[in-house]
């Protein structure tokens, strides 16, 4: 008799009851079903019609993300290790335009739980900690894997203290505004400081201390459109960013969203979620839930 491998995986993979379903699927489990709300959309994209560095888009949002369990087990086979089995979730999030309910974003994927001690390489968790990760596409040819790890919390999700700003995240700081990247060849003593953006810090504060050209589009005392000659122009000649260009022309940026001035939103957006908590906590409700710290990297290809 051939000997028989217990490690396998079934061949036949049948969907279980829904408590089941919810018990395989750990921390994410809380995440089935649909949510939705309201957001902030800032994304620098590309602008070849007006030849500039970038199109600073900047929209309020209305979003629905709908999470579908993923009934029966998923058999991960590998050569670095016995087969292992995962649990997850489908995801699809779209997003529109507060504004004119104008599409902005759609995005499918799959949120996976992996066992912490069947890894290649190897990635122990304590419990109650367990690893999961994302992988997600949008139709413009991009997709992502990001990994981390699920935990749960109590407690407002705002932290005041310094290095951990946000309850349960490993993450000091979500500043969106750019920094510049120093060369990859080590240079000589004493190396320059590269500024990474923590909470507060914006685009204007970060560039001279690289030093870096400037990103006009992230000021907004500089008003969209041609910029006059001077110090920023040239270079730039042109600032685009919204509503700069938009069809139908969309109106002007308000001068402050829920009582946070729109430079403060645009140098970190998550203060709208911020406020968006002290609010709920002033109103005496009470958080807890999973916090989910995941992160992806990119290599330059030579």
């Amino acid at each position: 008799m051939p000997e028989v491998n217990d490690n396998r995986v079934s061949d036949i993979r049948i969907t279980p009851d829904n408590v089941t379903v919810q018990k395989q699927l750990g921390a994410l489990g809380e995440l089935a079903g649909t949510w939705k709300g309201h957001g902030f959309n800032l994304i620098a994209r590309p602008d070849f019609h007006d030849k500039t560095d970038l199109y600073l888009q900047l929209n309020q949002t209305r979003e629905t993300l709908v999470f579908t369990p993923i009934g029966s087990p998923i058999p991960n086979r590998g050569f670095g290790q016995d087969d292992i089995t995962l649990y997850g979730l489908t995801y699809l999030q779209q997003i529109t335009d507060a504004g004119n309910d104008g599409a902005l974003h759609i995005e499918p994927g799959i949120w996976i739980k992996q066992p912490g001690d069947m890894t290649f390489p190897p990635q122990p968790t304590v419990s109650p900690k367990q690893l999961v990760a994302r992988m997600g596409t949008i139709p413009h040819g991009n997709s992502l894997l990001a990994q981390g790890i699920a935990e749960p919390f109590t407690g407002p999700l705002v932290l005041t203290v310094p290095g951990a700003q946000y309850n349960g995240s490993l993450f000091p700081s979500f500043n969106s505004t750019p920094f510049a990247v120093p060369p990859f060849a080590t240079p000589p003593p004493p190396a320059p400081v590269v500024a990474f953006n923590a909470a507060g810090s914006s685009e204007k504060l970060t560039a001279p201390t690289i030093p870096a050209p400037p990103f006009p589009e992230y000021d907004l005392t500089i008003p969209d459109g041609p910029i006059p000659p001077g110090p920023l122009n040239p270079p730039f000649a042109l600032n685009t960013r919204t509503p700069f260009g938009t069809n139908p022309l969309e109106p002007p940026l308000p001068a402050s969203i829920n009582g946070i001035p729109m430079q403060d939103v645009v140098n970190d957006p998550i203060l709208l979620l911020q406020k968006d908590i002290e609010d709920l906590v002033a109103k005496d409700h009470k958080f807890e839930g999973t916090v989910i710290n995941i992160a992806t990297s990119s290599r330059k290809m030579r």
